[in-house]
């Protein structure tokens, strides 16, 4: 049985199709003939007719003809002799130029890898610990910024014995930031317990800072009301108790210091009623030392961040080191350890999430919740760990600490070193400042903020030759434990392999806790553990 034709497809069109299609083609073609016309492509090339045959002197003519031809051709072959001369010559002077100006060259391609160096350098451990040195040597009024949120992690004894070591009778102040982060009672309570050592200053920076030239355009227009001036984030209070302070020690250079995102460069901004500093939630944003005129005695100096050593705790790491914003520490990790510091259920009710078994499982869950999500719908964790210290370290989360039940003061801060260092201020008008502080701030709730447990004062570096012998003493013990495990291990190996296990355990939280989270029956849903 013969195979029958499929039937082609017919050409025939409605006539209202057939018109239309042939008055576009004219249109189009109209509107090419006038574009043509615009650029003159249009208008073609007559033909020469030449000379024709009924014509007098036909051969002079085209002999006249043939001579004019050759005379172009020549003036074209002259011209580009003439050309390739002047590359020639342009060539040539080029590379004498090159020859005598080859050492300038290369001297400033020096320079210019000097400062792209220099720029690098400028986060470096060492720049950062030399100009810590150089700020206290040069100033005579050290203002150690602590954190209300954690005043006993965002202290460095280092600094303070550091100072007290140095020369020309050098004072030091503490300076509560962040109070309004911190339920009222707690604030207090730290308070009385700082005063103890050395005198305190309660301090609420602003926040919302402008520019000079930002203020000077808004100066210009008169606004029917001040609500927007008065929001919690542009009020500043403690400024008019510290600069009064400040004056009535009389000519002083007094230079603020600190750990990253503590308020430092917040606090001379609020001061002097500018941006005079660059300010912001990453960490380690001052690289060098700024010195701001607050008044014609008084001169405020900026210094970059204290080097936290790495020999702290994660804890205290994870919120005071630069090298989280460096990227060298994973922000994941990071936001592990702050979030096995706190209460569960406080957590949950600040980031409103529901009940999770780890902190991987809490991360999903906010990423899900804040729409960070990944190619697939996967949450994306590493975002949200970013956010999640974001809100720790800059002045947006509440948590505070509890003030330790017994005061043991530092074996540096002797009865008469606290003596000596709260000689010379005025302290009756520091605490009726402090108290008119307290009063005007507007402060959260208790319920609503984390209580976070500290881990104590972070050590921090002074100097990159205290940083090396440290790393050289705990590898000698690191050493010296393998050495002590290998002996124990030949001795005994039924002992070594039962105390090894829970140390493979210990080790390996983070991959138990993710394959009991894959593992269980409940509604939440894992997407790190199935998706790989």
């Amino acid at each position: 049985m013969k195979r029958p034709k499929l039937k082609k497809a017919s050409k025939r069109l409605s006539c209202s199709k057939r018109y239309k299609i042939q008055r576009k083609v004219r249109e189009h073609h109209r509107k090419l003939k006038k574009e043509a016309k615009k650029k003159g492509v249009g208008k073609r090339v007559k033909k020469d007719p030449g000379v024709p045959s009924s014509a007098p002197f036909k051969e002079e003519v085209l002999r006249e003809a043939e001579q004019r031809k050759l005379q172009i051709e020549e003036e074209k072959e002259r011209q580009r002799q003439v050309k390739k001369e002047e590359r020639a010559k342009k060539r040539k002077k080029e590379e004498t130029e090159s020859n005598e100006t080859g050492p300038q060259v290369k001297k400033t391609r020096k320079d210019d890898a000097a400062k792209k160096q220099a720029a690098a350098n400028k986060s470096s451990k060492h720049f950062l610990c030399a100009e810590l040195n150089k700020v206290i040597d040069a100033s005579d009024v050290i203002i150690e910024v602590l954190d209300a949120r954690d005043p006993l992690g965002s202290r460095c004894p280092q600094l303070e014995e550091a100072v007290l070591q140095r020369e020309g009778n050098k004072k030091i102040l503490l300076l509560l930031n962040k109070i309004d982060l911190v339920p009222k009672e707690n604030v207090a309570k730290w308070m009385e317990f700082l005063q103890k050592e050395l005198p305190v200053v309660a301090f609420k920076a602003s926040t919302l800072m402008q520019d000079k030239t930002v203020k000077a355009k808004k100066r210009r227009i008169v606004a029917s009301n001040d609500i927007l001036d008065r929001s919690r984030g542009v009020a500043c209070f403690g400024s008019s108790c510290l600069t009064d302070l400040l004056m009535s020690f009389g000519f002083a250079k007094p230079k603020q210091n600190g750990f990253p995102n503590v308020g430092k460069s917040s606090l001379i901004n609020s001061i002097k009623g500018v941006l005079a500093c660059n300010a912001g939630v990453k960490r380690g944003m001052t690289k060098s030392m700024q010195e701001v005129h607050i008044s014609k005695n008084v001169k405020l100096i900026d210094s970059p961040g204290i080097v936290a050593s790495p020999t702290n705790p994660p804890a205290s790491m994870a919120l005071r080191s630069l090298q989280v914003e460096e990227g060298q520490d994973g922000a994941l990790e990071a936001a592990q350890t702050l979030i096995k510091q706190c209460e569960k259920t406080q957590v949950m009710l600040q980031y409103n999430v529901p009940d999770y078994r780890n902190s991987l499982e809490f991360l999903t869950m906010l990423a899900k919740k804040r729409g960070y999500l990944q190619k697939g719908g996967v949450p994306d964790t590493q975002q949200a760990a970013a956010v999640f210290l974001s809100d720790w370290t800059g002045a947006k989360l509440s948590y505070h600490c509890k003030v330790p039940g017994k005061h043991t003061p530092p074996a540096y801060l002797v009865d008469a070193v606290v003596t000596q260092m709260q000689n010379g201020w005025d302290l009756k008008k520091l605490k009726a400042g402090n108290e008119e502080t307290l009063t005007g701030v507007k402060f959260p709730n208790p319920a609503s903020s984390i209580c976070f447990i500290s881990k104590g004062p972070t050590s921090g570096v002074l100097g990159v030759s205290e940083d090396q012998p440290g790393a050289a003493n705990r590898a000698e013990e690191k050493q010296n434990e393998e050495s002590v495990d290998s002996n124990e291990a030949v001795e005994n190996p039924e002992k070594t392999s039962q105390s090894k296990k829970p140390k493979k355990v210990q080790f390996q939280s983070s991959t138990l806790e993710v394959n009991l989270t894959a593992t269980s029956t409940d509604d939440a849903y894992d997407f790190n553990a199935h998706f790989k």
